[in-house]
């Protein structure tokens, strides 16, 4: 017997763009991942799939995951030259219902629901409190950050663009990086370091502090150098783990999520080893006279690799129930 489908699912990042079937027992089916720099619109992909897993019929709903602020049900993909809107997908599709979420909320709405597996504890094993807020947070193509306000009546995500927030250096080496970026870009942002491009610019900056040769051509060269011993290329991603660490903390307080803090994204996962053993819960807890109340958070690297998905599947079952 063949599945019924209750809707379809997508997380659209800068890079990629991720798109799923979820059945009528709540199932997600059929994933697949596609290269968003490919495609001329999400229009074309949500196309594209369809015509790949349903022979171009298509579900009655659809939840759709994306990098970038939602207004008004119409998204501006923050780095991706793509704009949509929930009417024109209606228009398009002939979907009976549709919802464009933040990419990063989707992942909130995710963090409850992730098995022990699907996570890696960061720092000392604690609980969260179960009624309080929690924050994800991840580095990418960007750096996205979301909460998720729990109550009786239900879990609402709060979706952010906290990566937009600036960033505050913390010792004199951070000092002088956001000195050269900002002599680089202007104002700084978290975004400016806590992605991959800022990673690779971060190395750069490293190499003229320590007068040594940059010979690495991008951040996954860096991250692979790291792996094999090099020097600069390891301060790097140890620097990048502690300013993680630090804004991690931020958010913590700024959310007051004793609940959790939540690390995900494309490059953290690739660092998980630097993140557990390095500065990164160091700076989280160091906070002066909030240390005692972040030191209680717990903070996990997501190592499932599409909590949007699971999200937006999430958000689906409640667009269901309307």
């Amino acid at each position: 017997m063949k599945p019924q489908y209750a809707g379809l699912v997508g997380d659209v990042g800068g890079t990629n763009a991720r798109f799923a079937l979820v059945d009528t027992q709540g199932h997600v089916r059929n994933l697949h991942v596609y290269t968003a720099a490919n495609y001329g619109s999400l229009a074309e992909v949500i196309a594209d799939y369809l015509g790949r897993t349903l022979n171009h019929k298509q579900p009655p709903r659809a939840v759709v995951a994306v990098a970038g602020p939602v207004l008004d049900g119409q998204i501006e993909f923050t780095n991706l030259d793509w704009q949509i809107s929930e009417g024109d997908l209606l228009a398009q599709f002939a979907f009976e219902a549709v919802e464009l979420i933040n990419d990063f909320a989707a992942q909130a709405l995710a963090c409850p629901l992730l098995a022990p597996a699907d996570l890696r504890t960061l720092g000392p094993a604690l609980r969260g409190a179960a009624d309080c807020p929690m924050v994800v947070m991840g580095a990418g193509t960007g750096f996205g950050v979301a909460g998720l306000a729990r109550s009786e009546r239900g879990d609402i995500a709060v979706a952010t663009e906290g990566g937009h927030a600036a960033f505050a250096p913390s010792d004199d080496v951070e000092v002088e990086i956001w000195s050269q970026f900002r002599a680089r870009h202007g104002r700084v942002s978290i975004e400016r370091l806590m992605s991959g491009r800022g990673l690779f610019e971060l190395y750069g900056v490293l190499a003229g502090l320590r007068q040594v040769e940059a010979a690495l051509v991008d951040e996954k060269a860096v991250m692979d150098a790291a792996a094999t011993g090099d020097a600069l290329a390891g301060e790097t991603l140890d620097r990048f783990c502690a300013i993680l660490g630090a804004v991690a903390g931020d958010l913590a307080l700024s959310f007051g999520a004793r609940g959790g803090v939540f690390i995900s994204g494309g490059i953290a996962p690739r660092m998980a080893e630097r993140l557990a053993a390095g500065a990164f819960r160091a700076r989280f807890e160091d906070k002066g006279r909030l240390s005692a109340y972040v030191a209680e958070i717990p903070t996990s690297l997501v190592v499932h690799p599409y909590p949007a998905i699971i999200g937006a599947a999430r958000q689906l079952e409640m667009l269901e129930r309307l």
